[in-house]
């Protein structure tokens, strides 16, 4: 059997930047409106910092207008819940996203719970999972949004009656995901560490989303042949003899190429859809905060 197409999500990522660069064209020279993004970071996770910096990057480049607030780690619940305020009434912003992690002396969901949901472009407010869940039109999260674009552009975009499974139950990726899927008339079945017969459910998938988090848990041999495979997770794993560390999906690749029909790699694959799905979403926003409809333009 012939190895598995290989998924190029950075190649997909850099098509839809450059057709969210069209949009925001448009969107000036229409409307005069200018999309807006503002980006609130709270400490100096490197791994966090290094994010945002792609974000502004990224959203510069589309043409859109970038707000960047970089807070100590000592801020307070109530400091950033005041600066969440002014942004939800600043008409120049059009989305808000709050780098995740935050430090121990902020909740995070009562962050999250006080953006407008109509700025909300990580999709996390419980009116827009609540949207999700019901299929009424909302902002979607921006990495299972990216995976199902990956999907669609290898499958179609009729995907009724394929069997997928999430290996995967958070709120962030393994539930959304479920709901999109759902949407599009798959079979759906969530699988995580409780699961009995984990390799057989695998086995059983038409789509099989991976995003539990543990390096290579996903085996050649779990996979129905011909399957496509999207690989959400990012792990680093220990340094080799000569010191070298290399990144990982949940998905053992080298075994499970030689059985799937296409794959994403990990480098390469889901992680550059999520900042274009970001300025996706912040276009979406911009629109629907002005009675303007997305696919017009």
């Amino acid at each position: 059997m012939a190895e598995a197409t290989r998924i190029d999500g950075k190649l997909f990522a850099e098509g839809l930047r450059n057709r969210v660069a069209e949009q925001v064209r448009n969107l000036k020279s229409n409307h005069n409106i200018t999309p807006g993004l503002a980006v609130v970071l709270v400490g100096s996770d490197a791994a966090s910092e290094i994010y945002v910096r792609n974000k502004n990057k990224m959203t510069h480049e589309a043409g859109m207008k970038s707000f960047e607030h970089k807070l100590p780690e000592d801020t307070t619940q109530k400091e950033l819940l005041t600066l969440i305020d002014g942004l939800n009434s600043d008409p120049a912003v059009h989305g808000i996203l709050v780098q995740l992690p935050l430090p121990g002396q902020i909740k995070e969901q009562a962050i999250l719970s006080e953006i407008d949901p109509a700025k909300d472009v990580d999709g996390f407010h419980v009116y827009n999972a609540g949207k999700l869940a019901t299929g009424a039109p909302g902002l979607v999260p921006c990495t299972p949004l990216g995976c199902l674009m990956l999907i669609k552009d290898q499958l179609g975009d009729d995907l009724s009656g394929l069997r997928a499974l999430v290996l995967g139950r958070s709120n962030i990726v393994g539930k959304p995901m479920a709901a999109l899927l759902l949407g599009e008339n798959c079979t759906v079945t969530i699988a995580h560490s409780r699961t009995k017969d984990l390799a057989q459910e695998c086995a059983r998938a038409d789509i099989l989303v991976a995003a539990v988090g543990r390096a290579e848990m996903v085996k050649g041999d779990w996979i129905k042949p011909g399957a496509t495979i999207i690989d959400v997770g990012i792990n680093r794993l220990p340094p080799d003899a000569d010191g070298k560390s290399k990144l990982v999906g949940d998905v053992d690749y080298a075994e499970a190429v030689l059985v799937a029909g296409a794959i994403t790699p990990v480098p390469g694959g889901v992680g550059p859809m999520t900042i274009a799905c970001l300025l996706q979403n912040t276009v979406t926003a911009a629109c629907a905060q002005n009675d303007i409809d997305v696919l017009s333009l």
